[in-house]
């Protein structure tokens, strides 16, 4: 595996220089909170249902991807928080982190490993926070597994 993830880093990352976007406006009733209460109220944890994610997975719509392997997919986040913002996902669709199970302990081990890596190439040296939210009151707003990972700037605690 170690091989593997070197060679998608080699090849993967190559991207690293795209330009960075500006930051979207924090959440709120018309951000990730609102979304997040529509997703819930329109029942799209629903499993099988295809999300924006399965549809960037599938290429049907276009995102910046920074990384990809057989097990995972990593792309810019459309609305970023910070000035490096970016999304793992596992190909698999997994709804929540609360529904993950034993079974699962691989793909979320190497999703982690991953993001560090990415976060690495990124040039996040200095640190950065890993986010997954989970359902309606963590402002879960896309119903398919995401870590979100933020850096290029101090970030402040407690969030939200």
């Amino acid at each position: 595996m170690a091989a593997v993830l070197a060679r998608g880093l080699a090849r993967g990352w190559a991207a690293r220089g795209a330009p960075r976007r500006r930051l979207a406006a924090a959440g709120g009733q018309d951000g990730e909170v609102g979304k997040a209460r529509r997703a819930a109220a329109a029942g799209e944890e629903a499993e099988g249902q295809p999300t924006i994610f399965s549809k960037i997975i599938a290429r049907s719509v276009p995102a910046t991807i920074l990384y990809e392997d057989d097990k995972c997919l990593v792309f810019r986040d459309v609305a970023p928080q910070a000035p490096i913002h970016f999304l793992v996902i596992p190909k698999r669709p997994i709804p929540r982190i609360s529904r993950v199970g034993p079974q699962d302990t691989e793909l979320l081990g190497h999703l982690l490993v991953v993001a560090a890596r990415t976060a690495q190439a990124e040039g996040l040296s200095e640190g950065y926070r890993l986010v997954i939210n989970d359902g309606k009151h963590g402002a879960q707003s896309v119903y398919h597994l995401h870590l979100h990972v933020l850096g290029g700037r101090q970030l402040g605690w407690p969030p939200g």
